[in-house]
């Protein structure tokens, strides 16, 4: 089957993610400084979140560029990953509400762990449905930001427990490390 279908329904759960993030920012009950001071917290854990789901919906669409069709594997691949994202407004809005403390930053990093973890299995999905020699398998080859990125994720969640200003250093630094856009795909599939 094509995967039209597929691109638009993530695309539109992605951009609904996004807007629930953003109402979840609440506006000052006051008009001076102090108050807008007391929302950095959120507002900063909206950032962060803000960059991880656009650094997925990049990535996304790059690798179903690389792709010609799916199939019902890929599908539920897909929904997986949508699932964890979809996760992304509520584990916000507690890690900014509670000033990045321990069980927030921690769940956090659960959900990141999660969403990074179904990426990679969406990949490959799809590398098996269109082979290890496919433009998509050649292209994303080792892999290796999406194993450094669940090590970081997965190193995140005890850290949390002790420092859990590292864990969000360490979630700074996967965003970082995507932020460079991956022209792995792009590389592959222009001549």
């Amino acid at each position: 089957m094509g995967k039209g279908r597929l691109e638009a329904f993530s695309d539109g759960v992605i951009a609904i993610i996004i807007t629930i993030m953003v109402l979840e920012l609440k506006v000052p009950h006051g008009d001076s400084l102090e108050e807008l001071r007391k929302l950095i917290p959120v507002f900063l854990s909206y950032v962060l979140s803000f960059v991880n789901l656009g650094i997925y919906w990049n990535n996304h669409h790059h690798l179903l560029q690389a792709v010609r069709h799916v199939n019902g594997s890929i599908l539920w691949a897909n929904l997986h990953l949508l699932f964890w994202l979809s996760l992304f407004p509520f584990c916000t809005a507690w890690m900014g509400e509670n000033n990045f403390t321990t069980i927030p930053v921690a769940f956090y990093g659960v959900v990141l762990f999660l969403a990074a973890l179904s990426y990679f299995i969406l990949t490959i999905a799809l590398i098996n449905h269109h082979g290890k020699d496919s433009p998509l398998g050649v292209a994303i080859g080792k892999d290796f930001k999406g194993k450094i990125s669940l090590g970081f994720y997965g190193l995140s969640i005890p850290l949390a427990f002790v420092l859990p200003w590292l864990s969000c250093a360490l979630f700074v630094l996967v965003a970082v490390i995507w932020l460079i856009p991956d022209r792995r795909i792009e590389k592959t599939l222009i001549p």
